[in-house]
């Protein structure tokens, strides 16, 4: 193991790496340091974000052949927003591990910080999923990966998330065409012509530029785009920009030794604060034609001296291609705004509840199961109350409250769900639900309901919630069932006269499978004042109201299960 230890380390220094930790805990945790040097800086003596993202794909890639124990190269990065920029003399350290394997791909979680050598100040920098794939063996066959064992309540929640952010994925190409279907040209006058950002450069694939497979870098060829993004966005702003966030990315093929690679980029479109540069790489050898190997978007700002973003000039797009891709860019914002607005922000932020349109429908799936997966991880969970193993916990935090019920149940997990998930029903054995109507099925997964509860107080007015519900089945071994609930706004259901509108920060059901065919029913809620009078005398020992709710839970789903007929979970690959 030491000169396998020491044989990778010379191999990593031919790469140009000064410092690199391996950790023994994990197999596949990879941490590099480096110095920032003059070499690897601009004009302002920040760290350029094309060297950032070498020094990122290195240590992911690491990760993942570590993992795989086989070849591996990139097939997507998610989103990465640079939150602070890199000096010299500043020491950035680069953190990476698989999160989650699935047949052939992987999901490697990376972590960027930096540290003041002088102050001894760290801050974070920016953080960033990628997605590696398996190369094929010489005959033709994948390579299957062994799966990851989540051992800590960390890795299990990122395992969990895994298959969520992967959902996301997969669905932004739609995103995409359904924002451009609401969308329409702006342009103001005195607006610059795109035609004036464009830039073209061809850069001549050598051997330092590939990596151990022979195949061009991908964190080389990203450095390389992200140059010809700068120079475009600078041709608009007439300054030097600042690069922000680049937006998720998929390489569509590979580049080898030899390759001449054609990089184009152009605005395509100018907001008040920001310039959105589109980048395409195409490869190509001698006369031969020319290969679409990978696209980005790279998102600048122009800041004043005091670092406050400035106001930018218009952008007039260029017919046809160019208004396609001026419209993209806003739909890309959109999306953008809603990651930030919806899975970004902190649950206690007012208001709680985020409108609900099918635009950002995803993103609110998304935050509405990982906020209650988030929530179920927590530690220092303590049990308040105990009665016939039905068990009340609470925790408390500054000043947020949750409470968890748990309780085994002598059905099967998949039966569970499939009864917990018709929310209709839950009024004939959840006195606090006093009526349930389906508004809207979003699709399989997510619905919306109109919940009518009870007044706090005994001469009060009834409440009611607008409740989006969002259903998720295993996606694989160690996961779990869910059904995660969370307030929305609903233009066609506003407040009405008759009832309090609540709002539901977090709560919904985990549901495990245990031995002997049976499984453990977790009910978590974070609590709103709606909600809190409800349990509060539960939690402080002067009630034990929730166990009358669970044992009729129980007895719901044993009295309905023999006439559940839906099928085992399908475990996706």
């Amino acid at each position: 193991l030491f000169d396998y230890k020491e044989t990778l380390k010379q191999c990593l220094r031919e790469l140009d790496l000064d410092y690199l930790f391996l950790t023994n805990r994990d197999p596949t945790e990879v941490k590099m340091s480096q110095i920032i040097m003059p070499c690897h800086c601009n004009h302002r003596q920040e760290l350029c974000v094309g060297q950032l993202l070498k020094w990122i794909d290195i240590t992911a890639c690491l990760s993942a052949e570590r993992h795989a124990m086989s070849p591996c190269v990139t097939a997507s990065m998610d989103d990465i927003n640079f939150e602070h920029t890199i000096r010299v003399g500043q020491v950035v350290s680069i953190k990476s591990k698989v999160n989650r394997a699935f047949n052939s791909s992987m999901e490697v979680g990376i972590q960027v910080s930096c540290e003041d050598l002088f102050s001894g100040h760290h801050w974070k920098v920016c953080h960033a999923y990628a997605t590696f794939v398996t190369q094929r063996k010489e005959t033709g066959e994948r390579v299957l990966l062994k799966p990851i064992v989540p051992e800590t309540q960390k890795e299990q929640l990122e395992y969990s998330l895994a298959a969520e952010r992967r959902r996301v994925r997969m669905l932004h190409d739609d995103i995409i065409k359904d924002l451009l279907t609401h969308g329409c040209i702006q342009q103001g006058s005195n607006a610059v012509a795109a035609e004036k950002t464009k830039v073209e450069s061809v850069e001549l694939v050598l051997p330092p530029h590939t990596n151990h497979q022979v195949n061009t870098f991908g964190g080389q060829i990203m450095a390389w785009m992200v140059n010809v993004a700068t120079i475009a966005a600078s041709r608009l702003c007439q300054t030097h920009p600042t690069l922000r966030t680049i937006d998720m990315f998929t390489f569509r093929g590979p580049s080898q030794i030899g390759d001449r690679l054609l990089l184009k980029a152009i605005v395509n479109n100018a907001f008040t604060d920001s310039i959105e540069v589109g980048v395409r790489a195409e490869a190509y050898q001698d006369l031969g034609t020319n290969r679409h190997i990978n696209s980005a978007f790279m998102i600048f700002e122009v800041l004043d001296d005091h670092g406050k973003p400035c106001t930018l000039p218009r952008l007039q797009p260029e017919p046809l291609e160019g208004e396609r891709r001026f419209q993209e860019a806003i739909a890309r914002k959109k999306i953008r705004l809603d990651r930030k607005y919806i899975i970004s922000r902190k649950q206690c932020e007012v208001p709680l509840s985020v409108p609900w349109n099918p635009r950002n429908q995803v993103y609110l799936s998304y935050n509405n199961v990982s906020t209650l997966k988030t929530l179920a991880s927590r530690k220092k969970w303590r049990l308040s109350s105990e009665k016939d193993k039905v068990r009340l916990y609470s925790l408390e935090e500054k000043t947020m409250l949750s409470f968890r019920v748990d309780t085994e149940v002598d059905v099967p997990a998949h039966t569970a769900f499939s009864l917990l998930a018709e929310l209709c029903n839950r009024p004939s054995w959840d006195t606090y639900y006093q009526k349930c109507d389906l508004i809207h099925q979003v699709d399989d997964d997510d619905f919306l309901y109109h919940v009518v509860t009870p007044s706090v107080h005994p001469k009060g007015i009834h409440q009611d919630f607008i409740l989006l519900a969002s259903k998720r089945r295993p996606c694989g071994s160690g996961d779990s069932y869910v059904i995660a609930l969370r307030s929305v706004l609903l233009t066609s259901h506003p407040p009405t006269e008759g009832c309090n509108r609540g709002e539901v920060l977090c709560a919904g059901f985990i549901i495990q499978d245990t031995k002997n065919n049976m499984s453990l029913l977790s009910y978590y809620n974070q609590a709103s004042p709606e909600v809190l009078p409800y349990i509060s005398s539960d939690i402080a020992g002067l009630s034990t109201s929730f166990y009358n709710i669970f044992s009729s839970c129980r007895e719901y789903l044993t009295a309905n299960s023999p006439g559940c007929t839906l099928p085992p979970p399908v475990v996706l690959g």
